[in-house]
C-alpha cells in the first residue's frame, strides 16, 4: 500500500514501503552482481561472501543498487493504486531503509486537469470544393510545362531564355564557398539567383564571357556574406530557348493512359475535387480543434511543453538526416542555434500538448472509446498510410501495439465529434487555416 497526498501545482506526493523480504532479495541480487567490485583480503575478487564484503564496508552497501531494483516495481503499483497519470519521472527520497525493508516518498507531476468549454457546435470557415475549368487548364498547362525542351539559339539571351554557364564567386579578391559551380542551368526572369545577377546577363551570348557584381542581401542566410559586395566570373556555354508542346490528343495519349484531352481533364478534374475535399476536412477538423482547445482552461506544466518540444527537434534531426543534413548545418543555413529553435517551438510545442490534453478531455466526458471494429479500421488505415499489406502487419503486432492503435482509433472518434458537429459559417477557409 502507497499513501497519497495531493500537492499544489498538480503533483501527487506518494509514501511507498518495500517489504523486507523483498527488499533483502534485490540485496542478495546486487550482492551477486557487484561483489567484483570489492577487494577483501584473504578472498579472490568478487569470491567473498556477503556477510564479509559487509562487514569490511558497511552493512548498506548493497543497498543503493537494491533500492534502483525495487524501486521502480513499487512506483509502478503504486501509480495503479491511485490511478494516476504521471508526466514526468518522479523526484525520489528514501525515508528509511534497512533489513527491516524501505520507505521512501515520490513527488511527480500529474497530468493537468482540464476545464472544457464549447466543443460541439463551433463555427468553422466554409470551405469551398469547387474546381473550375481555369483551375483545370492551369494543370494541364503545368503538364506541358514538364514535357517543355530547350534549343540552343545564336543570338543574345532575352528574358525568359534559359542559360548554361559556369560561375567563380569572389568577395574582396577571395573565393568563398557555394560560390562556384559548372554546366548550372538558369533561367532569365526566375529570380532563382541574388537580385541584379540575372539582368545583368540579358544580351550575352554563347560563348562570351563576363563578371557580374551584385550585393548579397543584409538579411542572407551565409552571415560571412551578408551585405557583402561579391564578383561572379560567368563564363555562358549556351543560350536556349524553351519551346513548348502542342496540347493536342497526341500529347494526351503520350503523358498518361487517357487518349483524348477531354478525358484527361475529367479525370483530372474529378482528382483536384477529391483533393479539395480532403484538404477542406483537414481545414475544419484543424477549425475546430482549435477552437475546442481556445474554449478550454488548463494549466500545462512547462515540463511537458519541454518534452513536446524535445519530440519536435528530435522529429526534425530525423527528417534533415534523410536529406543527408545535420542540425547544426541547418542552423547556420538559417543563421540560428539549437537554442533559439528550442525557444521558438515553445508556443507551438504548448499548443500541441493542449490539444491532447483537451482531446483526451473530450473522451473522458463522452465516454469514448474503440470499439473492436474501430481497431480493425485503424490498423487498416495506419497499414496503407505506410505502404504495408494489412494482413502482414496484423500478424506482426502484439498487444502493446494494439493497445498503442486502439488509443489512436479514440482519439480519432473525439476528433471526429468535435469537427462533425462544427457548423460552416459564410466566411471561406483561409490558406492559413
Amino acid at each position: 500500500m502507497a499513501q497519497f497526498e495531493m500537492l499544489e501545482g498538480k503533483k501527487a506526493k506518494l509514501t511507498i514501503e518495500v517489504a523486507a523480504d523483498v527488499f533483502e532479495k534485490a540485496v542478495q541480487e546486487a550482492y551477486h552482481k557487484t561483489a567484483s567490485r570489492y577487494n577483501v583480503p584473504g578472498f579472490r575478487k568478487g569470491k567473498a561472501p556477503r556477510r564479509i564484503i559487509e562487514a569490511a564496508y558497511g552493512e548498506g552497501v548493497f543497498y543503493e543498487d537494491a533500492f534502483d531494483a525495487v524501486w521502480g516495481d513499487a512506483y509502478d503499483a503504486a501509480v495503479e493504486e491511485h490511478k494516476l497519470i504521471p508526466v514526468d519521472r518522479p523526484a525520489l527520497d528514501i525515508n528509511k531503509i534497512g533489513k527491516d525493508g524501505v520507505e521512501f516518498i515520490a513527488i511527480v507531476q500529474l497530468q493537468p486537469d482540464v476545464t472544457l468549454g464549447e466543443y460541439k457546435g463551433l463555427p468553422v470557415p466554409k470551405s469551398n470544393t469547387e474546381v473550375t475549368d481555369e483551375e483545370v487548364d492551369k494543370a494541364l498547362a503545368d503538364e506541358q510545362e514538364k514535357q517543355a525542351r530547350f534549343t540552343d539559339v545564336d543570338r543574345p539571351a532575352e528574358n525568359g531564355d534559359r542559360l548554361l554557364l559556369d560561375y567563380s564567386g569572389s568577395v574582396d579578391g577571395e573565393k568563398f564557398e557555394g560560390g562556384t559551380a559548372e554546366d548550372q542551368t538558369l533561367v532569365l526572369g526566375s529570380n532563382m539567383f541574388i537580385p541584379g545577377f540575372e539582368e545583368q546577363l540579358i544580351g550575352i551570348k554563347a560563348g562570351e564571357q563576363k563578371d557580374i557584381t551584385v550585393t548579397f542581401p543584409a538579411e542572407y542566410h551565409a552571415e560571412n556574406l551578408a551585405g557583402k559586395e561579391a564578383v561572379f566570373a560567368c563564363n555562358v556555354k549556351a543560350v536556349q530557348v524553351k519551346e513548348l508542346p502542342e496540347i493536342d490528343d497526341d500529347f494526351i495519349a503520350d503523358i498518361s493512359e487517357f487518349d483524348t484531352v477531354a478525358e484527361w481533364k475529367a479525370d483530372k478534374k474529378e482528382k483536384m475535387i477529391a483533393e479539395k475535399q480532403r484538404a477542406a476536412s483537414v481545414a475544419r477538423e484543424n477549425a475546430a480543434l482549435k477552437g475546442a482547445c481556445d474554449n478550454a482552461t488548463v494549466e500545462i506544466p512547462a515540463v511537458m511543453i519541454d518534452r513536446q518540444v524535445d519530440y519536435m527537434v528530435q522529429d526534425l534531426e530525423y527528417r534533415l538526416s534523410g536529406s543527408g543534413l545535420d542540425m547544426n548545418t541547418y542552423c547556420q543555413y538559417l543563421g540560428t542555434t539549437v537554442d533559439e529553435m528550442r525557444k521558438n517551438f515553445r508556443e507551438e510545442a504548448e499548443a500541441r500538448v493542449k490539444m491532447q490534453l483537451v482531446v483526451d478531455a473530450v473522451i473522458k466526458a463522452e465516454g469514448l472509446s474503440a470499439s473492436d471494429e474501430d481497431l480493425e479500421a485503424e490498423i487498416e488505415k495506419y497499414a496503407e498510410d505506410n505502404g504495408m499489406v494489412a494482413e502482414d502487419f496484423k500478424a506482426r503486432l502484439n498487444d502493446s501495439d494494439r493497445d498503442y492503435l486502439r488509443e489512436r482509433a479514440t482519439v480519432d472518434k473525439a476528433v471526429k465529434l468535435i469537427s462533425d458537429s462544427a457548423v460552416e459559417t459564410e466566411e471561406s477557409a483561409s490558406e492559413e487555416a
